[in-house]
């Protein structure tokens, strides 16, 4: 019997595909899982080969490749979250569902996204299941986010950056802003992921407190 996803909070029964790259700043996978499994939402995840190996020189921990312990390791890291359905891939499984243009899906988000990964989606190549799910979601024209973690960023990383953005990928950079008066890194982090799931129509899933025109304002400023 085919599984039913689960009604989420926005009406929309297509999953969002998270790709996790080997990209530094893995919390930006797990805050945005914490948050789209806490709404009830649907997320296809595919990490990366290389994320593997950064989650273990960053974070001291073994990401486990086994699908099933790997989605509760997810939802372990993301706060013991148990709502929503969650169904994670390995890294070379090219024959997965998110891998065809037949499976639908509401778009895809790479994040955090390596300029590895940004230069093979910018050159149509694609080795492993993540560059091939987001190299269908290009041939599709659905909805694409890349969440670039690299500083300084190199000519031909720009380059590269440009060719995703001329063909319709949203390029949000992890760069947060203060006007919401962060207190903690998490804060911080939250922000970038309001913002990148606001182009997937998900703007209620982040409680961020956002811009109103008059934050901080003082009559002295306006003089």
């Amino acid at each position: 019997m085919a599984q039913v996803s689960p009604q989420s909070a926005t009406g929309d029964r297509r999953p969002l595909v998270l790709g996790v790259t080997g990209a530094s700043g893995l919390i930006y996978a797990e805050r945005a899982l914490k948050y789209l499994l806490g709404a009830d939402e649907w997320v296809e995840v595919v990490a990366s080969r290389a994320a593997y190996s950064v989650y273990q020189a960053e974070e001291g921990v073994q990401l486990p490749s086994d699908p099933d312990k790997q989605a509760q390791f997810w939802r372990d890291r993301s706060g013991g979250v148990t709502g929503g359905r969650l169904v994670c891939h390995r890294w070379n499984d090219i024959g997965a569902t998110i891998a065809s243009g037949s499976f639908r899906t509401r778009g895809m988000v790479v994040m955090p996204c390596s300029m590895g990964t940004v230069a093979k989606l910018a050159g149509g190549l694609s080795g492993d299941l993540l560059e091939r799910t987001a190299d269908v979601h290009l041939k599709e024209g659905r909805s694409l986010a890349v969440v670039p973690r690299e500083t300084p960023l190199s000519a031909i990383h720009l380059r590269n950056l440009t060719t995703l953005a001329e063909v319709g990928v949203a390029v949000i950079p992890a760069i947060p802003a203060w006007y919401h008066r962060p207190q903690t890194i998490e804060d911080l982090v939250d922000f970038v992921v309001a913002r990148v799931l606001d182009r997937f129509g998900l703007d209620g899933v982040v409680p961020l407190r956002r811009w109103d025109g008059g934050m901080g304002r003082s009559p002295d400023a306006l003089e």
